[in-house]
């Protein structure tokens, strides 16, 4: 993919042709050259019927026009892709594609898409759509769209998928005061993506937030590396609607289920340091905060009421969030007990009681704010007689600016509070109706905090037997087999991950020899590609003597062509008997996503996967640290860790076999599902005590 130019790109042309330019009330062609009429540069409408559009010269194609660095592109889609090369050929490096008929419209239009991308890649056009609504950037009054409002100027960069949704979200946001530097409508994505324009929006120190309406992500490693980039200084909000095919069909493995499409999207934007917003309302929300707002210096809370109940949503909304109630210094109490009347609550959260004036307020909030334990603040007030909300904006305005920390408020009521949120805007600091909202404007805040602190390092590349796991998967492909068991167990011995001592064997005399050599009983198992669930079939024995393992395995194979006469049996495992009681059954598998790649599942394991189903996903290749939080975030961490008397697990050995796991996926895409299920933690390491997989001979 090419990355948009700053310098005469596609958000500050010095020119911009409309070709298919036009005076026809109701068309497209027209409502571009209208949208133009603010630009700061130069409009040259381009229509070979035609001598002028709208006052504006008018020429018979590119190569006839001035020189352009911007071809907004609005003919029919049977001329398109001419047009298009019409561009190239004249030297413009800049093209939007307005024009619809393309991908979305089936096999025909997909193939002309096809067609533009290749006459894009053969002049290295930067080309936007198509079926885009086209593209606007407020410092030089560019508006190359056909939507029917302006954007106000501000310090926003949005890129969305619908075009449809372009035109509500400025409308809404004239409405709101909310401006933008660049906003793009992505279109089908021929060439540039989101990716691209958050490479773009990363070196452009006048977008201070990244917005995006996503129905889906090209790349979706390439869109976590970028973005991970980017969002160690802008910090970026998306909404992400929609799930793509493979994430709603049922997968054959537990991994494939719990690890869907959506699984992958929210590790994905996790990963990249992306806030994920539910909603519009939030996405704007969260944008306003992270836009305005100072970056807190902790995660604590404080809150500051009229009104016990709002007070009291607050908390709650706190609770709900990664964020904490802040608790005071001795100094902020001895000052709010002096301060404040004796109904008053001056414990977090702060109640100064209906009949507070802005000076009770002013005190309180002051205090807090002061208060070296609290990293941000919430101010909620119900409307009184007492109070003026301009004031009081103007007061918390003030108050923010001298100690530094991030505000919020929730000055709850109608059309008194319009003055104030004005006073509020003006020092950046967003007004809510409902507590929870302004909570949540604060968690993204932290959220973005957080991932300005991360240091990313590189995944750890250990020394395995590559050509080994090679063998292995070319040999079950060339059986024609797509399913693995308990026979690819040497896949993850080649790889590090530790396996009970054990051998698959395909003759009673060799499950012998296999079972002397192995101390103590022995567990044996039926290996077949057709037979998944072994132990449903009676596929399984545990605790078999030696003198019984060639019985034992005569058994097996009766029981498997009972069940199956047209399976394939390679034979059976003989296996060193592991003591289950002794750690925790954990699982440790992989999915692949189809824009993100290998995706990594952990979480408690055994029969309990698809029940609690307590896991956590990332995106492959993990780091060291990224696989450690797969542990942190589970709910039954406390399992692993000794609670209630229980032995620790060595939580050293279950990271390193997440990592060689991402090893082992990255480097073979053939893997498309494998379960290790049970990976058994215990005090002394890790065991896998079973395997299967599911792999694409063609990828090999």
């Amino acid at each position: 993919m090419k990355t948009p130019s700053d310098a005469g790109g596609l958000f500050a042309p010095n020119a911009v042709a409309v070709v298919g330019a036009t005076e026809r009330e109701g068309s497209i062609g027209r409502a571009i050259v209208e949208n133009l009429a603010d630009f700061d540069g130069t409009v040259v409408p381009v229509n070979p019927k035609r001598e002028s559009v709208l006052g504006y010269d008018c020429y018979p194609d590119l190569g006839a026009a001035p020189d352009v660095d911007l071809a907004v592109v609005v003919v029919p889609p049977s001329i398109a892709v001419d047009a298009v090369r019409d561009a190239g050929e004249a030297g413009v490096t800049n093209v939007v594609v307005i024009t619809a008929g393309f991908s979305e419209t089936g096999g025909e239009g997909a193939e002309r898409e096809r067609e533009l991308a290749a006459v894009a890649e053969e002049y290295g056009l930067n080309l936007v759509g198509p079926n885009s609504l086209g593209v606007l950037s407020t410092p030089t009054g560019l508006n190359a769209t056909f939507g029917p409002s302006n954007a106000l100027p501000g310090n926003l960069s949005f890129m969305s998928q619908s075009g449809a949704f372009i035109t509500a979200v400025l409308d809404w946001a004239n409405d709101q005061g909310i401006g933008f530097k660049d906003v793009v409508s992505l279109g089908n994505k021929a060439v540039l993506d989101e990716t691209d324009f958050m490479r773009q929006w990363r070196d452009d120190p006048d977008t201070n937030v990244v917005l995006g309406y996503l129905e889906g992500i090209e790349d979706g490693r390439e869109f976590v590396d970028t973005a991970r980039d980017v969002t160690q200084d802008t910090p970026a909000v998306v909404v992400k609607s929609g799930r793509t095919e493979a994430g709603a069909q049922a997968a054959s493995s537990h991994t494939g289920t719990i690890a869907g499409s959506e699984a992958a999207y929210e590790a994905g934007f996790e990963q990249a340091g992306v806030v994920r917003a539910e909603n519009v309302q939030e996405l704007f929300d969260f944008a306003r905060a992270l836009d305005g707002l100072p970056m807190p210096d902790s995660e604590n809370v404080a809150v500051v009421t009229n009104a016990g109940g709002p007070g009291v949503m607050a908390t709650d909304a706190v609770g709900d969030s990664r964020l904490s109630m802040a608790s005071f210094e001795e100094e902020t109490l001895d000052a709010l007990l002096d301060s404040m009347p004796e109904e008053a609550n001056v414990y977090n959260p702060v109640d100064v009681i209906g009949d507070a004036d802005l000076d009770r307020f002013e005190t309180a909030i002051d205090a807090v704010l002061a208060d070296d334990n609290v990293g941000c603040a919430v101010v909620v007030s119900a409307p009184t007689a007492i109070i003026d909300y301009e004031e009081l904006a103007g007061v918390v305005a003030d108050l923010q600016n001298e100690h530094g920390k991030p505000v919020v408020t929730c000055l709850m009521g109608g059309e008194r509070t319009e003055k104030a949120a004005d006073v509020l805007g003006e020092a950046g600091i967003p007004n809510y109706f409902d507590p929870a909202r302004a909570v949540s404007s604060l968690d993204a805040l932290a959220v973005q905090r957080a991932v300005e602190a991360r240091e990313y390092e590189a995944p750890r590349e250990f020394d395995v037997d590559r050509e080994r796991a090679r063998e292995i998967l070319t040999d079950a492909a060339d059986r024609g087999s797509t399913r693995l068991g308990v026979e690819a167990m040497d896949l993850l011995d080649a790889y590090g991950i530790p396996t009970p001592e054990g051998e698959v064997v395909d003759d009673p005399a060799d499950a012998r020899w296999v079972a002397n050599d192995i101390e103590g009983d022995v567990v044996m198992k039926i290996v077949s590609p057709d037979i998944l669930h072994k132990s449903d079939i009676g596929g399984v024995k545990v605790g078999v003597p030696d003198e019984e393992v060639a019985d034992a395995y005569e058994d097996l194979v009766t029981r498997a062509k009972n069940y199956q006469p047209d399976a394939t049996i390679l034979g059976v495992q003989v296996q060193e008997m592991v003591d289950t009681d002794a750690g925790t059954e954990t699982i440790l598998g992989t999915n692949r996503d189809p824009q993100f790649g290998p995706l990594l599942l952990f979480g408690l394991g055994g029969i309990f996967v698809e029940i609690l189903e307590d896991t956590s996903v990332r995106v492959a290749p993990v780091s060291e640290r990224e696989a450690g939080e797969m542990i942190d975030e589970l709910d039954s961490a406390p399992l692993l860790r000794g609670a209630r008397g229980r032995d620790p697990a060595d939580e050293d050995a279950i990271v390193e076999s997440v990592q060689r796991l991402s090893q082992l996926v990255t480097d073979f895409p053939a893997i498309l599902e494998l379960d290790v299920n049970p990976l058994l933690a215990t005090g002394d390491g890790v065991q896998a005590l079973d395997v299967r997989l599911t792999i694409d001979p063609d990828e090999l």
